[in-house]
């Protein structure tokens, strides 16, 4: 059996004392009679035949005073439930109740449940009440609510059901619970009411089973109501046609929008059939939407300007830069403020910075950052036109990465800005600056790669000797900063041991799922998701893969880089950054020169180590190998390829080292270089490299115009960083040189050539 870890690691700081000793409790308990009911369950759970049935049943009545046979009767009560037969193990369960106190929610579900199977509805909705009502609050109480209201619904008591979908509304699965609630209300004779609810089901989900029953009864409930039937507004009617669009529905979203356009008036009736002129557009029939579009006659400001927005999208997309620059230019004099011209502007200015085309994407960029100075896109437009001028080596480039810092302190960028002013400050001979620079990076934005970098610029001699500069100090003091994440105490709350165990004693008894579900509804109300994260991390990991206990951390702690390394436990990070097939990795890498470490960053980031990935472009694997390459690297035919051996870990491993080593190779074994080539093709790198006289890799990776290709580096080398401080020192693994060239100090950054 798998050691959990707090049985096979120390956390860090008060983590050790605390969570380990709940969790060394728990697992005192697993190993006491572990091996019959765990044994018991799993073979249940993997084949639920009869026989297994009565194996779990004959355990539970050898064991009626222990909490282990109390936990089989659950078992068994919850996979009756799924079946439709939990009536037969109602008795059991009641017996077995006083023994799982701490699950009471789940006991009086399962009882429910039972009852209503058996068709004792009064009982049913008695024992559901239970559920909400216990403490702590249960993640059952959304599907009591709706099993006490089915059962309210069979003895024609609607009004009860209302009562208790309303008092429980933010926790019912929808669009489930809006549907029961309509036909409730309806029941109830409030047809209005049930109107309202019906069109939610109807408008909000419309790819929905129940929205066709949702259509269904708002037809008779509008011919019953006549002049008393609430009609949906407008904007539900363009939000049921917009989500048909967006799934590619095209003629779903024709239908509803020829509908709108048909019952309304003024800007509602102009925006429908402006966005039925876009459908083309969202069809890629380019030349077709813009014409259709340019057709158009409006006289809603706000909806031409969206029609502007469409036609410069499509002109972009035609290669046409003359209409382009018309319906901007367009935007600019009647709609300057909208945020379609703010959108507009952005798409613009990408357009051209694909092309290294800075005389045309400076000013286009500019606006955007001058006239939408507090949208979302500021900050991105801003740094552009800064970089632009930065890396043509323009004077007042300091001036422009402190103002970057003063208006955008809570950005990303903010790291990349204090770390160039520290590299400007070292050019100028005044190390003081840029270690106050330096150190404000690595303080600020832990696990930022800038903050790697930044580390290493600290290491030098001469920084290492200064005095971090008073001035510099100040400036950054006076920085509008936002708020300090408190240090997070692993130490748990009574609540988070509450959860843990209740979470613990489910995945006894093999419920694995709502073990799952009972963990996360604690992250998301108990206040210490960062605990429970690595709780419920730990369990999927005995029962399903490393990748989906990372894929389960970063859902829970999306916010994990802002906590510095040392702040959290050590098993914390190595959930997030786990190294499974690290022999593999290991191996392949050294065969091919590289540094494993760089190589276990791609693959986290390339497929979060599931060796079954396959992506949008049908890439495979763990190192996500296109088939083409991977048949010419194994160097066999077509026809005795099969692209499923991708999904060999140690096949994949041995092709995607290979690819990377060629590909560095390809590029004088730069490892920016090579990770840009990898995702993004060499062709487009070989013409990246020539767009500026780059000082150091970094310059050359913020160059590069892809979002998706920059971030994708950024997070390889800054994944690299972090594994090699949670792998290397405690479990040390040779570092290999990831090119043939010399390789550089780990303190000085290697320029990057310009292509010649």
């Amino acid at each position: 059996m798998m050691l959990p870890f707090w049985a096979k690691t120390t956390p860090a700081r008060s983590f050790s004392r605390a969570l380990c000793g709940i969790f060394a409790l728990l697992f005192t308990s697993v190993l006491s009679g572990a091996s019959g009911l765990e044994a018991l369950v799993l073979a249940f759970r993997k084949n639920p035949t009869p026989a297994n049935r009565a194996a779990l049943l004959r355990f539970a009545a050898a064991n009626p005073k222990s909490r282990d046979g109390a936990l089989a009767v659950l078992a068994v009560a919850a996979a009756d439930r799924e079946k439709g037969q939990s009536g037969e193990t109602a008795e059991l369960l009641r017996s077995a109740s006083s023994r799982l106190t701490l699950l009471a929610d789940y006991v009086a579900y399962y009882l429910a449940a039972a009852a209503f199977d058996q068709r004792d509805f009064s009982n049913a909705a008695k024992q559901a009440e239970v559920v909400w009502t216990c403490t702590p609050p249960s993640p059952m109480s959304g599907d009591a609510a709706m099993l006490a209201a089915r059962a309210y619904k069979e003895i024609n008591q609607p009004a009860e059901a209302v009562r208790v979908l309303r008092a429980n509304y933010s926790r019912l699965p929808q669009p489930s619970g809006d549907l029961l609630l309509a036909e409730n209300y309806r029941g109830a004779n409030d047809l209005a009411s049930a109107a309202v609810y019906y069109q939610r089901v109807y408008y909000e989900y419309p790819a929905s089973p129940e929205a066709a029953q949702a259509a269904t009864a708002l037809d008779e409930l509008k011919a019953a109501l006549g002049d008393l039937y609430p009609p949906p507004t407008t904007q539900a009617m363009l939000g049921r046609a917009e989500k048909w669009l967006r799934a590619r529905e095209f003629q779903r979203a024709r239908s509803e929008y020829q509908s709108i356009a048909a019952q309304s008036a003024g800007p509602d009736r102009e925006r429908a059939h402006l966005r039925l002129a876009a459908i083309d557009y969202f069809r890629y029939e380019n030349n077709s939407a813009y014409k259709r579009l340019a057709a158009l006659k409006v006289s809603s400001p706000e909806v031409d300007a969206e029609r502007l927005y469409y036609m410069v999208e499509c002109a972009r997309r035609l290669g046409r830069d003359d209409l382009m620059r018309e319906c901007l230019d367009a935007l600019a004099r009647r709609h300057r403020r909208s945020v379609w011209r703010q959108k507009a502007l952005v798409t613009a200015g990408n357009r051209y910075l694909i092309d290294n085309l800075v005389e045309q994407y400076v000013p286009l960029y500019r606006a955007c950052a001058e006239d939408f100075p507090d949208n979302a896109e500021a900050e991105y437009c801003h740094w552009k036109v800064l970089w632009a001028e930065y890396i043509r080596r323009r004077p007042g480039a300091e001036e422009r990465l402190r103002n970057h810092v003063v208006r955008f302190p809570g950005s990303d960028r903010a790291c990349s800005a204090l770390y160039f002013l520290g590299r400007l400050s070292e050019a100028a001979k005044r190390p003081e600056d840029a270690k106050a620079y330096y150190t404000e990076a690595i303080q600020r934005f832990p696990n930022h790669y800038y903050a790697g970098l930044a580390e290493e610029r600290l290491a030098e001699p001469a920084l290492r000797r200064a005095a971090a500069s008073t001035q510099v100090s100040a400036f950054l003091e006076s920085v509008k900063w936002p708020a300090r994440r408190n240090p997070e105490t692993f130490e748990p709350t009574p609540a988070t041991k509450l959860r843990a165990e209740r979470g613990h004693l489910l995945e006894r008894a093999g419920l694995t799922k709502l073990c799952e579900r009972e963990l996360r509804y604690g992250a998301a109300t108990d206040g210490q998701p960062h605990v429970l994260a690595v709780h419920l991390a730990q369990a999927i990991s005995r029962f399903d893969s490393p990748s989906a206990a990372l894929r389960t951390m970063k859902g829970i702690v999306p916010d994990y880089l802002s906590m510095p390394l040392d702040g959290a436990p050590q098993e914390f990070w190595r959930l997030l950054f786990p190294l499974p097939y690290r022999d593999l990795i290991e191996r392949h890498s050294k065969a091919r020169n590289l540094d494993p470490f760089l190589v276990a960053g791609l693959i986290r980031q390339e497929s979060e180590f599931n060796p079954r990935a396959v992506s949008r472009a049908k890439a495979y694997g763990l190192t996500q190998i296109m088939p083409a390459t991977g048949r010419a690297l194994l160097k066999v035919s077509r026809s005795r390829f099969r692209p499923a051996v991708l999904f060999e870990p140690d096949v994949n491993l041995r092709l995607g080292t290979t690819y990377l080593r060629q590909v560095l190779d390809q590029h004088s074994a730069k490892v920016e270089l090579a990770l840009a080539a990898y995702n993004a093709g060499g062709s487009r790198v070989r013409n990246w490299v020539t767009w500026g006289d780059y000082q150091e890799p970094s310059e050359f990776i913020e160059t590069v115009p892809f979002t998706e290709t920059r971030t994708y580096i950024f997070a390889v080398l800054r994944n690299a960083q972090i594994y090699r401080k949670l792998y290397a020192q405690a479990e040390p693994v040779k570092k290999v040189s990831t090119g043939t060239a010399k390789k550089q100090p780990t303190s000085k950054r290697a320029p990057v050539s310009k292509k010649k």
